[in-house]
């Protein structure tokens, strides 16, 4: 059992990962906390099943067009509500909890509820770790988890976009005096998000059904990583996913199911009270504020 559960916890870790990577890349480089983040996730997976129940379209092909619709919406998003509430810290949360509100109920609203809306599994095939089953739809997350992890770094370090987002993210001024368009790459910024957030509701959606309430529960998720890892942080985001990942399944394991929303809640909770800023953030603390 013991086995079992560190296994798991390590897959569910960078399940985690997958999450709120999208969310912290937004938020690193735009400093916009895009509260319509589960909603895009809901978003693609609904697009996805649509294009292959009512059109036809081979899995891999709906899953491609609803990243590319999500990741093209989330461009509208900011360039026609963000951009003109930008720098307003609640008038953006409010503005995209709102979009995202209004997505997901949108959904309920119209019967979109049931066991019936999911996603293929990539590959039907489970095998032996030891003494633990593992699926390889969990197996394919692990890699393209890592995968987009490590592009990502590739990406801002060797890329002049890259090293456009790494510049606004570090200094915003600066980068606007070296030419680069801050609006452009904020846009882009929110826009990636929003793609990152489709890709992985098209990894992980197939382990369940596609459910309105799924959209909050990736959002509080998403925030968790990112409250515990310090906004912003990519390194602080990884490893609050392995603490998380870990506490949920050992929760899930030894003491109940139903307790697992809770140490993510209780976890956001201690690091505002003992490190605000989170364990690699870089807000400044109270104490240094005043």
């Amino acid at each position: 059992m013991f086995f079992g559960t560190v296994l798991y916890a390590v897959v569910n870790s960078i399940i985690l990962a997958v999450m709120a990577i999208g969310f912290n890349l937004t938020f690193g480089i735009s400093g916009v906390a895009n509260f319509a983040y589960g909603a895009m996730y809901i978003l693609a997976a609904y697009v996805s099943w649509m294009l292959i129940n009512f059109l036809g379209l081979p899995f891999f092909a709906a899953a491609a067009l609803s990243i590319l619709a999500t990741t093209l919406l989330g461009a509208l998003m900011y360039r026609f509500v963000l951009l003109r509430v930008r720098g307003q810290a609640l008038s953006e949360v409010i503005a995209t909890f709102g979009i995202g509100l209004a997505i997901l109920e949108l959904f309920r609203y119209i019967g979109f509820v049931g066991f019936e809306y999911t996603l293929p599994v990539f590959i039907d095939h489970s095998f032996m770790i030891g003494p633990a089953y593992v699926d390889m739809q969990r197996v394919l997350i692990v890699v393209i988890g890592i995968i987009i992890v490590a592009g990502l770094w590739v990406f801002t370090h060797y890329t002049s976009l890259g090293l456009a987002f790494r510049g606004i993210a570090q200094d915003e001024r600066t980068a606007l005096t070296l030419g680069i368009d801050s609006d452009w790459i904020a846009t882009l910024s929110v826009s990636f998000g929003c793609g990152l957030a489709a890709v992985a509701a098209i990894l992980i959606i197939p382990l369940g059904s596609i459910s309105p309430g799924e959209g909050y529960d990736v959002l509080i998720k998403a925030l968790a990583v990112c409250i515990i890892g310090g906004l912003g942080s990519t390194g602080g985001a990884i490893v609050a996913s392995f603490v998380i990942g870990f506490a949920e399944r050992f929760t899930d394991t030894y003491i109940g199911s139903h307790w697992t929303m809770i140490v993510s809640l209780a976890a956001i909770l201690i690091v505002l009270i003992v490190k605000p800023s989170g364990l690699f953030g870089k807000q400044k603390e109270l104490e240094e504020r005043i």
